[in-house]
């Protein structure tokens, strides 16, 4: 298991913008890809942005794409996902997940693919 900690939620804004980060301590995360959840209250959790062992394939939900950035500092053992312009529907607890791969591209933003969670950063969107 690789004990994943996510910080920088918060409350911002509408327009305004948040840069969350996931790190791991006693594992390395450049032997995993990585994937950032979010589950709104009633909802499921649904997939927001995933990248690859080396951070050269990302990927974005449509309703994040243009807004969110994903990146990874591998030298730092942290994902990070820059939240800009953001909206009161982006508000939901957020969830950093890993998987282990041994594929430098691989990615996927299949919730099933992921083992490894951490315990979510609350991030609301409020006037």
């Amino acid at each position: 298991q690789v004990p994943l900690v996510e910080s920088g939620g918060g409350l911002v804004r509408p327009g305004g913008s948040l840069r969350l980060g996931c790190s791991a301590s006693g594992r390395t995360l450049s032997t995993y890809a990585m994937g950032w959840f979010r589950q709104a209250p009633g909802k499921d959790r649904e997939f927001v942005s995933a990248t690859s062992r080396g951070g050269g394939n990302t990927y974005y939900a449509d309703s994040v794409k243009g807004r969110f950035t994903i990146s990874r500092d591998n030298a730092k053992n942290t994902v990070y996902l820059q939240m800009n312009s953001l909206k009161p529907e982006d508000t939901a607890v957020y969830y950093c997940a890993a998987r282990y791969s041994n594929n430098t591209y691989y990615y996927t933003d299949d919730i099933r693919d992921y083992f490894d969670w951490g315990q979510g950063t609350q991030v609301t969107v409020s006037s």
